[in-house]
């Protein structure tokens, strides 16, 4: 008899625990989602359709970033990373789940391919890294996290240079270092600096006073009075990369 008591009490206990998981799952099976042929903006922000998606808990250079190798060289890792998630992803099939949280107007959400994860694809190869103040939001994507240790220490794609904190997307703003603890590869955007890094990368991204992100066409108005001689001013390849990246266009 107190065995069977035992039983039940254990039984009374797992009953409430096994109706929230399978609350859990039900849940996940109604996110609403998008599907459809890919097409990426660059290794982190990609289109379906008219809709375009962030995928959740990761960052990647933008393409006209560079990184340090080992050797003190720099490489256009951005686009490095762009053409690898194109090459891996571009007009596959992709699954997302719109996870209802929203990046500049872009639905935030995971993108499966045939059933695999592609942010930790990335992730795990070094063309993506893992950003840990919002992969924890999801229990889904923790698994970045330790992606990212591992490609860090066999020094993959990303992690090939010097491996210095990178201030910007992935970093804890209340914390000078990565909340991982494995130190980011040395990516740096454009230096801020009158002339672009790139001729085809002359868009110049503003910060006004007000704190708004806008971006300047050259031949526009206001083009040569933007000095691009602050650290949160970015160049840009292109229109579509700034608006990714949360510019919008200058008015005149």
């Amino acid at each position: 008899m107190a065995i069977l008591g035992g039983m039940l009490r254990i039984c009374s206990y797992l009953v409430p625990i096994l109706l929230l998981l399978a609350g859990a799952a039900q849940a996940l099976d109604t996110r609403p989602t998008i599907a459809g042929a890919a097409r990426f903006v660059d290794a982190d922000t990609l289109d379906i359709g008219a809709v375009r998606i962030r995928v959740q808990g990761i960052d990647a250079p933008e393409q006209n970033e560079t990184c340090t190798r080992a050797d003190g060289s720099e490489w256009r890792c951005g686009l490095w990373a762009t053409g690898e998630t194109i090459r891996r992803f571009e007009g596959r099939h992709l699954v997302c789940h719109d996870l209802g949280q929203r990046s500049y107007d872009r639905v935030v959400g995971t993108c499966l391919a045939d059933g695999e994860d592609i942010a930790l694809a990335l992730v795990r190869d070094g063309i993506a890294m893992a950003c840990p103040r919002f992969a924890n939001e999801h229990p889904h994507s923790r698994a970045y996290i330790d992606a990212e240790k591992e490609a860090a220490f066999a020094g993959t794609g990303l992690h090939a240079g010097p491996l210095n904190p990178r201030a910007g997307f992935c970093l804890d703003p209340s914390d000078p270092a990565r909340v991982t603890g494995v130190s980011a590869p040395a990516i740096r955007a454009a230096p801020a600096r009158d002339a672009p890094p790139h001729s085809d990368c002359a868009i110049k991204g503003n910060v006004n006073r007000a704190g708004e992100r806008i971006y300047h066409l050259p031949g526009q108005r206001h083009y040569d009075d933007v000095r691009m001689n602050h650290p949160d001013k970015r160049w840009f390849c292109s229109e579509a990369e700034a608006r990714a990246a949360g510019w919008r266009p200058a008015r005149r």
